[in-house]
């Protein structure tokens, strides 16, 4: 079982999610619900020092996570679903990363816009500042739940029209294959955690204070030109990242 523990009431961190971060912890870390269920509401209010309406809270953030599954009139446990395994490397695409793992691989694009470059994004895809580029919002799914959320630019001039493509195929693989860009490469991948913003909370499904870690990444064309800015939310609790070396 898990240690006796107590919260802290000033840290500006909501007392619900403090207890749902203790309980991921204490499963993460084997010390809670090693048969698999959850303890009953009051004895985690007890264990906590909090009313049970605060314990609810935190488990239906769980549950709403994919962290717990709540079976009416038989308790609250744990789900035991296998974290994805996203490997980065030369070739990192979604589809075939996750093949084997996930039966249905798909990305959907949610919206789309032209913008000037500010200086992070030009100097990525080696254009001038205010450049034209594409901004794409695409959410990423495996077997129906959403795993990741990307934000991706793309040089609107070489590639006019790559939105409505990608909202055709589903793939950026596809997409540039249909301009003509039949291999591409990473050149870099910067990788953080953070908490969850509202917009990849609704997204990704997540309950406030989810983690999700992020990636920064750079492709480039065979000829070593760049092609694709992105930055990658994936859920914490669904993912995680293996970075793979190269022969």
């Amino acid at each position: 079982m898990m240690e006796p523990t107590t919260v802290e009431r000033r840290s500006g961190v909501a007392l619900w999610r403090q207890i749902a971060d203790r309980i991921r912890q204490g499963i993460a870390a084997g010390t809670l619900g090693e048969d698999g269920r959850l303890p009953p509401e009051l004895v985690l209010s007890e264990r906590f020092k909090v009313n049970r309406h605060t314990v609810r809270s935190a488990i239906a953030a769980l549950v709403q996570e994919g962290v717990l599954r709540a079976e009416q009139g038989r308790g609250t446990f744990i789900e035991k679903r296998r974290r994805l395994s996203y490997p980065i490397s030369a070739r990192t695409r979604f589809s075939t990363g996750l093949m084997g793992q996930a039966r249905d691989r798909r990305g959907a694009l949610l919206a789309h816009a032209m913008e000037p470059a500010d200086a992070r994004t030009a100097e990525a895809l080696g254009l001038p500042q205010d450049a034209p580029v594409l901004r794409l919002e695409i959410l990423s799914e495996a077997d129906g739940r959403p795993v990741s959320r990307a934000t991706s630019w793309i040089d609107s001039v070489r590639f006019p029209g790559f939105e409505k493509v990608f909202a055709r195929t589903g793939s950026i693989t596809a997409a540039f294959k249909a301009f003509g860009v039949d291999d591409y490469f990473r050149k870099s991948t910067l990788v953080s955690a953070r908490h969850a913003d509202t917009s990849d909370l609704a997204d990704l499904q997540l309950s406030p204070g989810a983690i999700v870690l992020v990636t920064v990444a750079i492709n480039v064309d065979p000829e070593n030109l760049p092609i694709q800015f992105a930055e990658t939310r994936f859920a914490a609790d669904r993912v995680e990242l293996t970075v793979q070396s190269e022969p």
